[in-house]
């Protein structure tokens, strides 16, 4: 960093994000490699060590198990899931234009979102809704991989697998993920996490959601509706289930990156980007990493450089900077949006005046 992180603006940038509107609470860790600077703070009805649903964050610790999983020799990413899966689910899960890709899939397809297979969480159903539809007015329904399957089947696929410079966001992909590594190592996802990630990194709050009755975690919103989804959320382990806090994250975030969990130069492996259009937004994805879309138009003299990491839908996020080699992470419990766009503001703001 050419200048040191201005924390009375960092602080101001967050307690800007409240509005009592559809932001009712934030919290944001901003931390470099050696830990020589080092910012938290929470606004709202949060506090710094408050636990919450990192959502999709969580898929980036499935790229770690992944990736270790790679390194043990114990999977590669041209397998075909069906070496994993039970034929009843891969049967007949991607027919398009008539043609059953099914047995094409690979693991691949699964974790860079080119699989094709529609994601049950945005895609509209029979009915003319989606489960995100649903779960956004409150009913609150588990989602196993069972009915996700059952679903995916009646859906139309986007596009046949690996087609190119094509990629679609689907959860369902990494609700097989999830499936394929318990296959694996015989384990729970769970169980999985706690011995792979959670003991390894020696945290105290930070779980796979699986008890309804557990209200710890702050809950979320949808625009200005309060959302409390524990079947939901109990139901979505390898797709969106962590609880954690921004101290924990952080430590995750930056060990992911330094080569804790699979060598560090096999990070450059993961950019083989393609663009992502809504929903359930605008951004590049990789082999299990997300990059933030910034062109160079918005920022011709200070442009940010890469901005790596994870959305999650709750408002979410974990990403690092490597221009400034600063790491950010945080939630702004809100789903419409508008929390996702006030974290990238203050992300960019904060690179910028550093640069």
């Amino acid at each position: 960093m050419d200048k040191k992180v201005n924390t009375e603006k960092i602080n101001h940038l967050l307690n800007k994000m409240i509005d009592n509107k559809s932001v009712f609470s934030a919290v944001m860790k901003v931390e470099n490699s050696a830990g020589s600077f080092s910012w938290s703070g929470a606004a709202g009805n949060m506090q710094v060590n408050s636990r919450y649903f990192i959502a999709s964050v969580t898929k980036l610790y499935i790229t770690a198990l992944v990736m270790r999983l790679i390194e043990e020799n114990k999977i590669t990413l041209n397998d075909k899931i069906s070496k994993y899966l039970p034929e009843h689910f891969y049967d007949r899960l991607h027919v398009f234009k008539g043609i059953d890709y099914s047995n094409e899939i690979t693991v691949y397809h699964l974790i860079t979102n080119t699989s094709g297979i529609p994601d049950y969480f945005f895609h509209k159903q029979e009915n003319g809704k989606t489960a995100a539809d649903e779960l956004m007015e409150g009913k609150d329904e588990p989602w196993a991989i069972d009915r996700t399957i059952e679903l995916i089947k009646k859906l139309k696929p986007k596009f046949k697998p690996g087609a190119k410079r094509k990629a679609s966001y689907s959860d369902s992909n990494y609700q097989l993920l999830g499936r394929i590594i318990e296959n694996v190592t015989g384990k729970s996802i769970g169980d999985v996490f706690h011995e792979s990630v959670f003991s390894q990194l020696n945290f105290n709050n930070t779980y796979i959601y699986c008890d309804p009755t557990d209200e710890t975690p702050v809950p979320f919103y949808y625009k200005n509706k309060k959302l409390w989804l524990p079947k939901y959320m109990a139901s979505v382990g390898p797709e969106g289930g962590i609880v954690s806090t921004v101290d924990e994250v952080m430590l995750f975030l930056k060990e992911f990156f330094s080569g804790r969990f699979f060598p560090k130069e096999k990070i450059g492996e993961l950019k083989k980007w393609n663009l992502i259009f809504p929903p359930p937004g605008l951004f590049l994805y990789g082999i299990g990493l997300e990059k933030l879309w910034i062109p160079w138009f918005v920022s011709p003299v200070k442009h940010p450089g890469e901005i790596l990491g994870f959305w999650g839908q709750t408002g979410s996020f974990a990403f690092y900077n490597p221009k400034t080699d600063l790491y950010f992470c945080g939630t702004t419990n809100q789903i419409n949006g508008k929390g996702h766009r006030l974290a990238t503001g203050a992300m960019l703001k904060i690179i910028k005046s550093v640069l």
